[in-house]
């Protein structure tokens, strides 16, 4: 799934050199490849809150190279099958860090998500409940 791909959760484009700055990305041709729209979602929610003044690219990059640098260390292969929980980690400490959210408030999204996964039907989209 490439970025231009409509499953690509709308990701829009991003210019080429935005995208050089970051440490090696999966990609073909025609720009960013996502094997899940979970992953483009999360890159797209990368560059909405770099476009909204929330941290630089620079930032950004230094973040996500920072992530893959820790995962190196812990001895995880560099295959590519982990990049986009790499992103994910990285955006999930760029933004508590950047004062956007706070560790608890992410831990108990984060575990809203999983408990409304764990109760949905196979084959039936997750819906998150608003809080009470």
């Amino acid at each position: 799934m490439s970025l231009r791909d409509p499953r690509a959760a709308h990701a829009g484009a991003v210019d080429a050199s935005r995208l050089d700055a970051l440490p090696p990305l999966p990609r073909d041709d025609e720009g960013p490849v996502f094997a899940a729209p979970w992953q483009a979602q999360a890159f797209a929610l990368a560059v909405k809150l770099s476009e909204q003044g929330h941290f630089t690219w620079k930032e950004w990059a230094s973040a996500l190279a920072d992530e893959l640098r820790a995962a190196e260390d812990r001895g995880e292969p560099d295959d590519g099958t982990r990049y986009y929980q790499h992103w994910v980690a990285a955006l999930e400490r760029l933004v508590t860090a950047k004062g956007l959210t706070n560790p608890p408030a992410l831990h108990d999204r984060k575990e809203a998500w999983a408990d409304a996964y764990r109760r949905t039907p196979h084959g039936q989209p997750v819906v998150l409940q608003k809080p009470d």
